[in-house]
């Protein structure tokens, strides 16, 4: 089969499009066909090896795939031959695994799909799964409100789109005209690009000087702490990515600074569910759910063919894209 490896780490160069052994279904295993494989900044992160979960080398990366069952072993239970799933890696031991034509799972770890349930759609199932955790099992309190940063990116168009179908009001930042339209389009109540006013004075006017309950941020740097002026009291500023670097302040020293409103900061990954998969499961089932009841509608992403992974890689890392990348074999 037909797969993308990393023999070191580095940059797009490093995805190698290789042939490797058909795999082979143990007892409780099954062999999952792709139909469309889905490009994240966790593949970039074990491409450049950063991240902390790093499966070993050579390896396979990729995190989600939809598929149809090709294999079982014999004590694969409840699952068929010729049905559509989805494979998270989330559910396997190691991470990666999914930029290939085929890839061998444990049965119990895949995800049931409908048949009529669009493969490029259910293949950001991960994204909205990240977003349902963040917005109902971080710690914080079921908001009202939230502002998402970053709102037209894969993460932030899930938060968008989960947050509004469960009748939060959701107050989006981007930072282009295209990106604004895309996050007005996925649902965001109101929306505010990046540089265009001061963000506190729009925000106190949307919630009449309230602010709002939660603010999603994976930006960090610079313009981290100024986002605890736009809570409501006992709001939550909830970090889940750095992608400017860690903030400077001394973060004790600036919550203190705001005793009369007793803001907090959290910082949450969703490898928190690592050691909890029935909740783990519960959260990804729940976004299943939201698509197949179309509360939700994953935008159309971005398709490069497998071979192509090098370039769907440069686009990611250039941040100049709208919602999903997936690569198709």
């Amino acid at each position: 089969m037909k797969a993308i490896q990393i023999q070191s780490t580095g940059g797009p160069e490093v995805l190698q499009y290789v042939d490797l052994p058909d795999p082979v279904p143990g007892p409780a295993d099954a062999v999952v066909r792709a139909e469309v494989i889905g490009v994240g900044k966790p593949d970039v992160m074990i491409r450049t090896g950063v991240y902390p979960w790093m499966p070993p080398l050579p390896a396979v990366p990729g995190n989600e795939m939809v598929g149809v069952i090709e294999a079982l072993g014999a004590e694969a239970r409840d699952l068929r031959v010729g049905q559509r799933v989805l494979v998270s890696s989330r559910e396997l031991t190691s991470r990666g695994g999914c930029y290939a034509e085929r890839i061998r799972v444990p049965a119990e770890a895949l995800y049931a799909l409908p048949s009529s349930m669009d493969p490029l759609g259910a293949v950001s199932l991960g994204n909205y799964q990240l977003a349902m955790g963040m917005l109902f099992d971080s710690g914080a309190a079921r908001p009202r409100s939230v502002l998402v940063q970053a709102a037209a990116g894969g993460v932030g168009t899930a938060l968008v789109q989960t947050a509004a179908a469960h009748g939060i009001e959701v107050i989006a930042v981007a930072s282009t005209d295209a990106k604004c339209a895309h996050a007005r389009e996925a649902g965001a109540h109101h929306v505010h690009r990046r540089g265009s006013g001061d963000l506190r004075e729009a925000v106190l006017a949307i919630t009449g000087g309230r602010g709002v309950d939660l603010v999603l941020d994976h930006v960090g740097g610079d313009d981290f702490v100024p986002q605890l002026d736009l809570l409501a009291a006992r709001g939550t500023l909830l970090s889940y990515n750095v992608l400017q670097g860690i903030p400077q302040e001394n973060l004790v020293a600036e919550l203190r600074k705001r005793l009369d409103r007793s803001v907090a900061i959290r910082c949450y990954s969703v490898h928190v569910l690592d050691h909890d998969r029935p909740r783990r499961r519960e959260l990804m089932q729940g976004a299943i759910d939201l698509l197949a009841q179309r509360r939700i509608r994953p935008p159309a992403p971005r398709t490069f063919p497998l071979r192509n992974a090098q370039e769907a890689h440069r686009l990611l890392d250039s941040a100049d894209l709208l919602g999903k990348i997936v690569l198709v074999p």
